[in-house]
């Protein structure tokens, strides 16, 4: 089993889970946002590495004295980590319990992708866009029910401590009006844990006039 990896970002602080976290971003993504910040996760002309998940682990180990004093861990992000979760399962049985591993997700996957890693994730950063269907079609090209459902099951599993749920402003899709009724449906969920904040336009889109140059 191997794993398509577009970059790993090591020794982050505070932005992507606690302690000192890896960042792996798998390529591929079910989403076509319109302000795609990794958009090279897209490309099949973008050069990757390919780890199975022993492969990665003894890329990582290099990091675990930092894990291990932090409390921190790996964060798979992308892209959408949960296109890759039978590799994540593995690489939990290969690094153990003391690494803390975090998804950074859409949530937009089968749910049978999600309730797989449960059992072996420390950590949600979810990126839900917008709650409104409409809104989040128009930018991302995909309806949100899958999102909606799991962030039911991950409520009902009684996970909502273990979840940042970031909603973003986003420019010409959204208003904070509309930021405010979707963290109104969030709380509603159950999930308090909110970061809301508003994307980098311009940064976006110098990434993807860079990725078509």
């Amino acid at each position: 089993m191997k794993a398509k990896v577009s970059a790993i970002s090591r020794l982050r602080i505070g932005v992507d889970g606690e302690g000192v976290t890896t960042l792996v971003a798998f390529m591929l993504c079910p989403l076509a946002c319109e302000y795609c910040l990794n958009p090279q996760t897209l490309s099949v002309s973008y050069s990757h590495k390919e780890y199975s998940p022993s492969e990665l682990y003894e890329e990582l180990r290099k990091d675990e004295l930092y894990f291990l004093a932090t409390g921190g861990g790996v964060t798979f992000g992308g892209g959408e980590p949960l296109l890759n979760y039978q590799f994540i399962n593995e690489f939990r049985s290969v690094c153990g319990d003391q690494w803390k591993i975090n998804l950074e997700t859409s949530l937009n996957v089968p749910s049978s992708f999600l309730e797989t890693v449960i059992p072996v994730t420390d950590e949600y950063l979810i990126d839900i866009k917008d709650m409104n269907p409409a809104i989040y079609k128009s930018y991302t090209g995909r309806d949100n029910s899958l999102v909606l459902r799991n962030l039911r099951i991950l409520a009902e599993r009684g996970l909502t401590d273990k979840c940042v749920v970031r909603i973003p402003l986003i420019h010409g899709y959204n208003t904070p009006e509309d930021v405010a009724r979707s963290e109104s449906e969030v709380l509603a969920l159950g999930f308090d844990r909110i970061d809301k904040f508003q994307y980098d336009i311009d940064y976006a889109k110098r990434k993807r006039n860079l990725q078509n140059a």
